[in-house]
């Protein structure tokens, strides 16, 4: 007779634009996704951490959320209710030249044909959204819209004609001789494009509360020999959309727990939440901290990038799991998974306390 422990609802955090050796480039913190999902039997995780270009990969145990519905779920204010499909709006940013919105409509196009993705709705925003883009002190990635109203009346206008997911397209600065562009595609530096990347999807997201995710329209980059693999998932296409499409086509409904809707023995509810892993230098998000004070077991993986907000940083380096790796972080979430004490797995075997 076999056993089969229940699944380990456990959140997967790599934030957006900070340069970390995985998770920092094309989706390549996947397949530590992947096995973190095994492990687990039920990851949630954010587009940043999957979304690999022209490259993708469905996993039904892989819940694919922005990461402002992330932070909302981690601190309790929303719930997540897997569906079978989403019905897919795609919002297309009217700064795009005309020959590369046609590479876009086509990516859709293929999506429907080919992977049978309910995809029916489009619009145009009513003015250009113009990206900039900057780099903070810290060298995280960041960036500002002109038109912020465009995209959302936009977005307003694709969930009103019955999206109930939107992917969204904006044109970023081509900035080809940039050095930073130069490091990122040989694996050094931070990707220039994630913090505005971020900014986008948290508008949508925060004023329609529905599935959103981004990807950049750029023209494309000159071939590269010495390319590092990791950047490499970006080289495939004319555009980064299809993974977005592919997310986002069963991405979870996103429940607002304050309007008192019912929960039922499938939703995703942060009282459920088993695990968080994440960078060991990236402990101060709003989602990691609002499960320390719930009490979920936090994992930090080593896992560097440029910033270096640490559990003893913080104050909390009792209460913080460490791992060497997602391979090691796999088995903690496992162990915890199975009701395997941590304790139990280190040599020495740490006293019991007496009381007295």
């Amino acid at each position: 007779m076999t056993f089969a422990a229940a699944p380990l609802p456990t959140l997967m955090i790599v934030p957006t634009g900070i340069g970390c050796e995985v998770g920092g480039f094309a989706g390549d913190a996947l397949p530590s996704a992947r096995l973190l999902a095994a492990a687990s039997g039920c990851l949630i995780t954010h587009p940043n951490v999957i979304n690999g270009a022209s490259l993708y990969w469905r996993d039904p145990r892989i819940h694919y959320v922005e990461g402002y519905g992330l932070d909302h779920f981690a601190s309790a204010l929303w719930g997540l209710r897997p569906v079978r499909s989403q019905r897919i709006g795609l919002l297309l940013d009217a700064g795009i030249e005309s020959d590369l919105l046609l590479r876009h409509r086509q990516v859709a196009q293929g999506c429907r044909a080919t992977l049978g993705l309910d995809i029916n709705t489009v619009v145009t925003t009513d003015a250009p959204l113009g990206v900039c883009l900057s780099v903070g002190d810290s060298g995280t990635s960041w960036g500002t819209l002109d038109r912020p109203d465009a995209l959302l009346r936009a977005g307003e206008r694709l969930k009103a004609a019955g999206a109930t997911a939107i992917a969204v397209v904006a044109r970023f600065p081509d900035d080809l001789e940039s050095e930073t562009l130069a490091a990122y595609r040989h694996g050094t530096g931070v990707d220039a494009l994630a913090g505005a990347e971020a900014v986008i999807s948290h508008l949508l997201v925060r004023h329609l509360r529905i599935p959103c995710a981004h990807a950049p329209a750029l023209e494309s980059l000159p071939p590269a020999a010495d390319l590092d693999p990791r950047a490499a998932g970006e080289e495939l296409g004319h555009t980064f959309l299809a993974c977005v499409l592919v997310g986002l086509s069963s991405a979870p409904d996103l429940l607002d727990l304050s309007s008192g809707c019912s929960i039922t023995g499938d939703d995703l509810i942060a009282d459920r939440l088993g695990a968080v892993v994440v960078p060991d230098g990236a402990l101060g998000g709003e989602a990691v901290l609002a499960s320390l004070e719930r009490g979920v077991a936090v994992i930090a993986v080593h896992n560097p990038g440029v910033l270096s907000v640490s559990a003893d940083a913080l104050g909390y380096g009792n209460q913080i799991l460490k791992a060497g790796s997602y391979a090691e972080a796999a088995g903690l979430v496992t162990a915890l998974r199975e009701g395997i004490a941590i304790a139990s797995l280190v040599r020495p075997l740490p006293a019991m306390q007496e009381l007295k």
